[in-house]
């Protein structure tokens, strides 16, 4: 009798685990996909709010989120393991120095421009390198001085962690940092709220992100300005000639593995150029410069 009982519970117990395997394998199955977060860049958000809405179209069950933060944020987190990608707009090791940049993996996948903006209402297309320093520097606060109207610059800068702000100061401040006052106007932490102040002050002058310059209203409102006579012009930025550009970097702690690989592969594609041209990024494989 004692047999009898010891042998029903053992195939009980034996039915119980093939269940709970299956149950867990169902499970497996259901959560394959997995989830990541990104974080980071401003400039490079819209791109990435762009391409994950067209990447769930064919990956309906893998989750991803998308955050902003600045550049040395998203650098600082993917190092720490706080998300699973780090977007910047300038080299790791430009930020978080060389030893812990070689903790983690650079993916470029796209070029990205920046743009100077004012008011449209100053009537001011074009600014030579030297009039930006000026500006910036505080060398000169009214745009009358300068062959614009009567009235008083703002400046708007970014903070310090930020890549647009880094990608400013080395490619039209020619890295000396110091040209940028920043006791003098305001600063703003994103390049969407850069946007919305300039919006709101005739005499204010930033720069931005060029994904953030493709709004009717931002179209109507602000003015690119020229660069030393050069446009931010696609065929400018691929050849190198309108300087205010850098790569836009996905980095991964170690090499980037499952639904991370994915996505970064996704991003750089081909069948991503169209949500990567209308927000005014280019394709890492169109650029003569390098």
């Amino acid at each position: 009798m004692k047999k009898r009982t010891l042998k029903l519970m053992v195939n009980f117990l034996v039915v119980v685990m093939i269940g709970s395997v299956m149950v867990g394998c169902g499970s497996k199955s259901i959560n394959d996909s997995g989830s990541i977060t990104i974080g980071g860049s401003s400039a490079l958000l819209p791109l990435m709010e762009q391409t994950i809405e067209k990447f769930n179209e064919k990956n309906s069950n893998e989750e991803i989120g998308a955050q902003a933060g600045g550049s040395g944020t998203g650098l600082a987190q993917v190092l720490n393991g706080t998300i699973d990608v780090g977007n910047s707009d300038v080299f790791a090791e430009d930020k978080i120095g060389e030893t812990n940049a070689k903790k983690l993996v650079d993916h470029k996948v796209v070029a990205q421009g920046f743009a100077v903006v004012v008011n449209k209402s100053l009537g001011m297309d074009n600014l030579t390198s030297a009039q930006l320093k000026d500006i910036f520097s505080g060398k000169v606060t009214n745009w009358k001085d300068i062959g614009g109207p009567n009235k008083e610059i703002l400046l708007i800068h970014r903070t310090a962690g930020s890549g647009t702000r880094a990608t400013f100061e080395k490619t039209i401040l020619g890295g000396d940092k110091s040209l940028e006052n920043d006791s003098l106007g305001i600063t703003q932490d994103s390049n969407g709220a850069v946007l919305n102040v300039m919006k709101e002050n005739e005499g204010a002058i930033s720069y931005l992100g060029l994904s953030y310059m493709n709004s009717k209203e931002a179209k109507e409102l602000l003015e690119v300005v020229k660069i030393d006579g050069v446009s931010s012009d696609k065929a400018n930025i691929i050849d190198g000639s309108y300087p205010f550009w850098s790569w836009g970097h996905m980095y991964t702690k170690g090499e980037a593995k499952g639904l991370s690989k994915k996505f970064i592969e996704f991003v750089a594609s081909e069948d991503n150029r169209s949500s990567a041209e209308n927000l005014g990024f280019i394709l890492g494989t169109e650029m003569k410069v390098k």
